[in-house]
């Protein structure tokens, strides 16, 4: 059933998805954050920029065979079986949630250079859930809202960035660059060092994967979104970073809490900079959450078609899964309100840990996938001419996956492994009901054939996948 509520991502607005959803808060503190370490973080970030582009090409050509909504979930489960595919979408289902309270948290303090005043913490709790439900509404209108919001929300956060990281070349300063290396140890440990702080800025290159289903010509568009996606935030990074480390000394670089501001300062003069680039970041954040709010939905609505995840996952409306972004804007609630109302910080910076692995399982099944389908010769899975090319990017891209890993430090690890295996439990239910439907012949809920027109309804007279079948309802 088509409406006016619903449509279709065309390739501009994939792109805008992708890039949307790397280019989060984190951008404007980036700079500050390496700059410790000299401008060989330069170099780490152009490092890490390889590694994306090489995992955002993997997921190009996965999309290729594979152009269904969920992504990384439909690839594990394709290669290694249920129980794979499971842990890819309960690690991605988990990351983003709870990433989506740490960015509307992090709006408040945006919100407070824009109006300031005597905040109090009833006040910050409003502005954070305020953040958190204006896009979810525009997620539960439909995907029209969802794709006109990402489209501009990332041209209002790319041009202001855009803009100083161009304009700050021609302000650029050898001087204040500093030295290649600070501090002590060697620059091979600094460049190491920075990476760890820079691993996650590209966390949300898979996001057209994600939505394939929703994506117009996916086995076509989703691949180019991805690249294109990727490659613009690169830019922005990139440019971003050294206009920053040109304009700004290093010695007060190293102390800034809001480098971007301090930039454009030091480029114009006055103090304007922090309420311009307070607007930016609060744009971005809630592009950002847009586009996040949608993959909550994303990946438990892919296994709940193939029973792995509950049924009322299922529910799709206006070509949006409109229970899983429910319930991810309610646990990203409940998080929030914890952080303000309890002041349990503790335990919100544990759960923001357990994100930064999170997000590396579904990258590593993925990689792993590509690297299966090749070695095995699954002809229809892969393109033979290819062969060569596409084994070095799969396994760039498990390289810098399996990087991600280790740069999220053992405590990151350690609590992120604990909540993966608290999964196992959800899987032996998910998988017990299963197999008692299957034993007295009970059919699994019917899904609606939402590749067709891209925003049906789980209705009654959708067609039932098989329940070892990796192939979902695409066009």
């Amino acid at each position: 059933m088509h409406d006016r509520h619903t449509r279709r991502f065309g390739l501009g607005t994939a792109t805008a998805l992708v890039m949307g959803n790397i280019i989060g808060g984190g951008i404007f503190l980036l700079p500050a954050s390496v700059a410790p370490f000299g401008t060989v973080s330069l170099l780490a970030f152009g490092v890490l920029t390889v590694g994306a582009v090489a995992l955002a090409l993997v997921f190009g050509r996965l999309a290729q065979r594979h152009p269904d909504t969920g992504g990384p979930y439909v690839y594990a489960r394709e290669a290694f079986g249920d129980f794979a595919g499971f842990l890819s979408a309960w690690s991605y289902w988990t990351m983003t949630w709870v990433s989506n309270a740490a960015l509307a948290v992090a709006a408040v303090g945006y919100v407070h250079v824009l109006l300031p005043g005597h905040a109090t913490p009833g006040t910050d709790l409003v502005v954070a859930l305020a953040a958190l439900w204006l896009p979810a509404l525009a997620n539960f209108a439909g995907t029209r809202y969802v794709g006109a919001v990402q489209l501009v929300s990332t041209v209002l956060k790319f041009i202001p960035l855009l803009f100083i990281a161009v304009v700050g070349l021609f302000f650029f300063d050898p001087d204040n660059l500093g030295a290649f290396h600070e501090g002590g140890g060697s620059a091979v440990g600094g460049l190491s060092a920075a990476a760890a702080i820079l691993l996650y800025s590209y966390v949300g290159v898979e996001s057209a994967a994600m939505s394939a289903g929703e994506v117009r010509d996916p086995e076509r568009n989703v691949g180019r979104a991805t690249v294109l996606g990727t490659v613009g935030a690169a830019v922005v990074y990139l440019l971003g970073t050294l206009a920053v480390f040109g304009t700004v000394a290093h010695n007060k670089l190293v102390h800034s809490t809001a480098p971007f501001s301090d930039a454009v300062n030091a480029m114009f003069g006055g103090h304007w900079g922090g309420t311009l680039v307070a607007g930016a970041a609060v744009i971005s954040i809630i592009g950002a959450l847009n586009g996040w709010t949608l993959m909550s939905a994303q990946s438990p609505y892919a296994a709940a078609k193939d029973g792995l995840f509950p049924a009322a996952f299922l529910t799709k409306r206006r070509g949006v899964p409109t229970f899983g972004v429910l319930a991810a804007s309610l646990l990203a609630t409940a998080l929030t309100v914890i952080n303000y109302l309890i002041g349990a910080t503790g335990v919100f910076e544990i759960l923001v840990l357990i994100t930064t692995f999170s997000a590396t399982v579904p990258y590593l099944l993925a990689a792993g996938a590509q690297i299966y389908f090749l070695l095995t010769g699954r002809r229809d899975k892969v393109r033979p001419a290819r062969f060569a090319r596409d084994l070095t990017l799969a396994l760039v891209a498990f390289g810098f996956t399996f990087w991600l890993v280790a740069g999220a430090g053992y405590a990151a690890i350690y609590q992120g492994v604990l909540f993966l295996f608290a999964g196992i439990l959800v899987y032996a239910v998910m998988a017990a009901r299963r197999n008692v439907r299957e034993r007295d012949g009970v059919a699994a809920p019917a899904t609606a054939d939402d590749a067709a027109d891209g925003a049906v309804t789980a209705a009654a007279d959708a067609e039932q996948p098989s329940p070892h079948s990796s192939s979902h309802s695409s066009s």
